[in-house]
């Protein structure tokens, strides 16, 4: 046994498809089925289930690929070590962000990443909290950064700044000549959301349930951009973290975007990684340099003792 075969087999499971998990390990699909046949005559079970138009593993291939992402994952991070220990600041990270998140931080973050560690290999995988969570756990990303809370004992936590959110709402709505609001003035409102499997849903309704707001029904967004466009044309409502309307995006005359006064609805971001990481202590300095936003971006992290006196969303 090896570990290119292994390999193999977790492409295959991945792929469900001999041709595409061939292209994904970059040999010839004769080739990779050749080598699981022989790890199959190897182990003396049948891993995979080969039928002319569909692939499927077994429940003992379903197990043996899950130990071979972890094994893979160990050799991985055992590599990764071996090479900071001869350059601590170069090599390759595995960043996983979420999509009402990744856009519109990088780009107040990644120069400043680029200007910190020119020798590092930033690979950014944009996907919802629940997958990242588990590429996190199979190895197949470095860290992530999400929001909190997190309940995952085998993860590192290191919290980053604390994310406001603004009400933005139709230039025609009667809240659009407001300079501000308060969570009062949300009672009987209903906001436009995302679709499940988004944390700023999850946030979102946090907050409609502290301010006695509703749900708009019959409409599900996919996208941050889409809820944005459905408020433009004066279909909704809807609450918008801090950092998707900053520059670079461009205003909308369309939209009037109003602050909460006293204590405003947030979300608190955080960089995580697995505890048992080899390269934990790199880690630390790479949340370290993303906590540098620009000046006047965001509030700065506001300690323990005072976090309790802002709103905090689930």
């Amino acid at each position: 046994m090896n570990l290119r075969d292994l390999r193999y087999l977790v492409a295959l499971a991945e792929h469900r498809h001999f041709g595409r998990a061939a292209a994904a390990s970059f040999v010839s699909q004769p080739t990779l089925s050749t080598q699981l046949k022989k790890l199959e005559d190897e182990l003396g079970i049948t891993l995979i289930e080969r039928a002319p138009r569909k692939v499927m593993l077994t429940p003992a291939g379903r197990d043996i690929a899950q130990r071979a992402r972890h094994i893979l994952s160990e050799v991985d991070q055992l590599k990764e070590s071996a090479r900071r220990q001869l350059d601590p600041e170069a090599g390759t990270v595995r960043l996983g962000l979420f999509p009402t998140l990744g856009p519109y931080l990088l780009p107040h973050v990644v120069p400043t990443i680029r200007a910190r560690f020119p020798r590092l290999e930033l690979l950014l995988v944009e996907e919802k909290t629940e997958t990242i969570l588990r590429m996190l756990r199979e190895g197949a990303l470095d860290a992530g950064v999400l929001a909190l809370p997190l309940h995952d004992d085998m993860l590192h936590i290191e919290p980053l700044f604390v994310e406001p959110f603004v009400l933005a709402v139709p230039a025609s709505h009667a809240l659009a000549e407001r300079s501000e609001i308060s969570m009062g003035d949300l009672a009987r409102e209903s906001l436009l959301l995302l679709e499940d499997g988004h944390c700023l849903r999850d946030q979102a309704l946090d907050v409609c349930q502290l301010a006695g707001a509703g749900e708009r029904t019959g409409f599900r967004a996919t996208s941050l951009e889409t809820l944005r466009q459905m408020v433009a044309a004066d279909v909704g409502i809807t609450l918008l973290p801090m950092l998707a309307v900053k520059p670079p995006q461009a205003p909308n005359s369309h939209i009037r975007l109003l602050p909460f006064k006293g204590k405003p609805p947030i979300r608190r971001i955080a960089m995580v990684w697995r505890r048992s990481s080899a390269m934990a202590a790199f880690l630390l300095r790479l949340a370290a340099s993303l906590r540098q936003l620009p000046d006047g971006l965001l509030e700065p992290q506001l300690p323990p003792a005072k976090a309790g006196r802002m709103r905090k969303v689930k």
